[in-house]
């Protein structure tokens, strides 16, 4: 019997893993895909991330980006540096997920990947965990399983809050500028924008809509963003993927188990990041499963707590903002975007050296006239 099983070797469940494996705590991570494995993403990490671990992640980020570029319906240019102590990191997320993965092997945790997990049952004190293959048990298990995954509701949480929006994406390939430069569109798409993310070797070009569910042509809408870019899409394959975007505090624990990454909806409604508020979810969960098997009965509720705490506050401005934002976006764009520090604000959010709750009351007021606490 495992200490505890972990569904899912993404940022939630490899950092969940690390975690617990440096603890001394037996650790297995299913995984249905093999890995490395790909994964749509837009790739940007915050360097804030580094803080949590004790290991170098220079082998797993593709490049680092400085500057920052927005338009509007693909004119009216804004171009800034971002004065940051460390660039935005750009990762591929089929390299950066496995490396996650392999530090954890280092520690001690152990991995079977290419295993769907079927079907889950709580035994007296322990989880067991069906497999295609074989069932393994554990006393604690964590849902790191992302949006479309079965955990949370074999787990119960069938009404979770949470906001389901959509991204379209491609990997074109290509070399990066000698300064390379992230670009967000607004009001090609609604309630959202469109990305050109550098790689290494290319770049991933994607829409995306974040707090509302009209009805968009992503294909149309991206093809035009692409032929602006000089790039030819027609040859190059498009995933779409679901977002589980935070709509609010909630539940995320039950017994002996925890949801973590975007099982918890925890993803950024006003950027859609999830991989920095993944990886915290995932260090909070090895924690208090630590704690939790250390003998702390009331570890789990103290999961939920912290997170809507920590994570909760945060995107609770997020959200306000992203409504004020995109609802308007036209008057978002000239007083939000266009404003003299809005680049480095968005820039240090973007790196973590600024919260939300730092700048929203400000930001709010430029958007809203009349705003108040």
């Amino acid at each position: 019997m495992y200490d505890c099983i972990i569904v899912g070797a993404g940022p939630a469940g490899g950092t969940a893993a690390y975690h617990l494996a440096k603890q001394g705590r037996s650790v297995l991570v299913l995984e249905k895909e093999s890995l490395p494995r790909y994964k749509p993403c837009g790739g940007g990490v915050s360097p804030a991330i580094a803080q949590w671990f004790d290991f170098d992640f220079s082998p797993a980020i593709s490049l680092k980006a400085d500057s920052l570029r927005f338009t509007w319906k693909l004119g009216d240019p804004v171009e800034a540096k971002i004065a940051t102590k460390e660039p935005v990191w750009m990762v591929r997320r089929d390299v950066f997920d496995h490396f996650l993965v392999q530090q954890a092997q280092k520690q001690g945790a152990k991995l079977q990947d290419n295993t769907e997990v079927t079907g889950i049952e709580f035994q007296k004190d322990c989880w067991q965990v069906n497999t295609a293959n074989e069932p393994v048990t554990g006393r604690y298990l964590i849902a790191a399983d992302g949006a479309k995954g079965p955990m949370a509701k074999w787990l119960g949480f069938k009404e979770r809050k949470r906001l389901f929006t959509g991204a379209l994406e491609a990997e074109v390939p290509g070399i990066a500028d000698n300064n390379p430069t992230i670009y967000f569109d607004f009001g090609l798409a609604k309630n959202g924008y469109l990305w050109n993310f550098p790689k290494a070797d290319g770049y991933s070009i994607g829409v995306g809509t974040f707090i509302g569910r009209q009805p968009q042509n992503f294909k149309k809408i991206l093809d035009e963003y692409a032929k602006s870019l000089n790039v030819d899409l027609t040859t190059t394959k498009q995933y779409g993927h679901p977002l589980c975007i935070w709509d609010g505090n909630q539940k995320l624990h039950t017994q002996n188990a925890l949801l973590a990454g975007e099982a918890a909806c925890i993803v950024d409604p006003m950027t859609a990041e999830g991989i920095r508020p993944s990886i915290f979810s995932g260090l909070l969960a090895a924690a208090t499963i630590n704690e939790a098997l250390a003998g702390d009965i009331n570890a789990l509720e103290k999961y939920s707590e912290a997170i809507n705490e920590e994570w909760g506050t945060e995107m609770a401005w997020a959200q306000k903002l992203a409504k004020a934002f995109y609802l308007f976006a036209n008057i978002g764009y000239k007083v939000g975007i266009k404003h003299p520090s809005a680049p480095q604000v968005m820039g240090k959010i973007m790196c973590g050296e600024l919260r939300y709750g730092d700048v929203a009351t400000r930001a709010l007021k430029h958007l809203i006239p009349g705003f108040s606490n």
